[in-house]
């Protein structure tokens, strides 16, 4: 009987995510669509064309600092995850576990930890564990719900962490829009992700993901291995030798240890001259320090280059789609239409019209949520969102950062059916979106009210705080 209810489970989800798969077009789509929407109803509420056009134009180009550095915590990630000793080191951490289905939850805590760290080395490495796991045949771990498992540093914990987009965003005042940091000011981490109610809430997601994949793991009998699915290969091809004499540099530690030498020796004045929590706040600052432990880690400059490569097709969508975001915060906070309001304005009228101070956080949690699967961006969304949900949390006297804390827990909740973040990863596991996501859509089932619910218990027990301006 259980496995019948497994398998109907199962395919249940896995039909939901067929139909998405062939109906829902490229997440660019519902960008454009999203530009064009914002649009019209700034017109509707009494904007001219030229204000429209104007803004548009003006915020297009606006967030190039911010596309670039999110990017880079993409390309950052994966740099580090597959340098060789990183990889020997996935190789000692997969004698671990000694079952299949402790092998799952392994995989489902070492992903939502690293999360913590960098949502792009989370997918990554947390890949690349599931392979080296796989090779264990002993194991008979079922490479689906390993896979899944894997997953669930962005599926449920990511944006909780220090990659965490709103985050970041929030605390650097020279990446928000200028428009965003009116309203809210600057937050820093001690008033988001480091907030004890955050922590909190962080670890009782990760309890409850761990205790759902020990219970939705496959039995031995009914798990399909790697072999299965044909999966045999190492998922990081090896360096090739050096062919013409004009590569030696590239073959040579020299330049690795000379850049990395420059690079540690900024980080170290950059924390011994602040406090360590605004030092990596700092986006750059992080993705630096990324950057250059890959580099050290990879030794030579060949690897690190190859690496680079390997990852920078997975940025393809943050490049394309941070334009038009930027283009649609304009248009919501710098295209007055009557009475000289802003489409920000009035839909943080409206926020203010149905939420009150104590349900804001159940309201805008589901918000962020149900539009989370159309706009598959934590910091795109953000930009899209922040405007008119912080200025209703202005107005509603909430502490400004825990509503980007309930834009953090709640944003992740449609990433565990999407399969827009899940290429990285599919890609390191030779898997299909379909494969997986009826183990996600388990999570997702308690996540969701677990999640909301946390929300509005926790936030009450804060209090505003008004905007602090740079």
């Amino acid at each position: 009987m259980h496995k019948d209810n497994e398998r109907g489970l199962a395919r249940f989800a896995m039909q939901c995510t067929l139909w998405a798969e062939r109906w829902f077009p490229d997440a660019w789509v519902f960008a454009a669509l999203g530009v064009l929407v914002v649009a019209l109803a700034a017109l509707g509420f009494g904007a001219t064309p030229k204000a429209a056009v104007s803004a548009f134009g003006d915020g297009f180009w606006s967030l190039i600092p911010f596309t670039m550095q999110m990017a880079f915590v993409v390309i950052g990630g994966y740099v580090v995850a597959t340098a060789p000793l990183v990889a020997r080191l996935i190789d000692l951490l997969a004698r671990v576990p000694r079952s299949g289905r402790g092998a799952i939850c392994y995989v489902g805590l070492i992903s939502m930890l690293a999360s913590l760290l960098s949502w792009g080395f989370s997918l990554v490495f947390g890949g690349l564990l599931v392979r080296a796991l796989a090779r264990r045949e002993e194991l008979h771990m079922d490479y689906r719900a390993a896979g899944a498992a894997a997953y669930l540093g962005l599926g449920a914990v990511w944006a909780m962490g220090l990659s965490s987009s709103a985050a970041q965003l929030q605390a650097n005042p020279a990446s928000m829009p200028p428009g965003l940091l009116k309203i809210t000011g600057v937050l820093p981490f001690s008033q988001t992700i480091f907030l004890w109610q955050s922590i909190a809430l962080t670890s009782v997601l990760i309890a409850v993901s761990l205790l759902i994949c020990w219970f939705t793991a496959p039995s031995k009998d009914n798990a399909r291995t790697a072999q299965d699915f044909g999966v045999t290969e190492t998922a990081t091809p090896a360096l090739p030798p050096r062919s013409r004499p004009g590569e030696w540099l590239e073959y040579s530690p020299l330049l690795s240890l000379l850049i990395g030498l420059l690079g540690f020796g900024w980080l170290a004045y950059e924390f011994a001259s602040k406090p360590a929590v605004t030092a990596i706040a700092n986006l750059n600052t992080y993705n630096l320090l990324f950057l250059t432990v890959g580099l050290v880690l990879h030794w030579r400059p060949r690897s690190f280059l190859n690496a680079v490569s390997r990852a920078v097709p997975s940025t393809a969508g943050v490049l394309i789609q941070f334009p038009l975001y930027g283009g649609i915060a304009a248009l919501l906070t710098h295209a007055p239409g009557f009475g000289d309001e802003t489409l920000a304005h009035r839909l943080s009228g409206m926020f203010v019209h149905i939420a009150s101070t104590d349900t804001f956080t159940l309201v805008m949690g589901a918000y962020s949520a149900v539009l989370g699967f159309f706009v598959p961006s934590g910091g795109g969304k953000w930009l899209v969102e922040a405007p008119y949900v912080m200025q209703a949390a202005n107005d509603l006297h909430v502490h400004l950062g825990w509503a980007v804390q309930v834009y953090n827990a709640a944003e992740a909740l449609p990433n565990l059916i999407n399969p827009f973040w899940m290429l990285p990863l599919l890609g390191v596991l030779g898997l299909k979106a379909r494969d997986v996501v009826g183990f996600t859509f388990m999570q997702m089932l308690v996540h969701v009210p677990l999640v909301l619910g946390l929300l509005w218990l926790l936030g009450r027990t804060l209090t505003y705080v008004p905007p602090m301006m740079p």
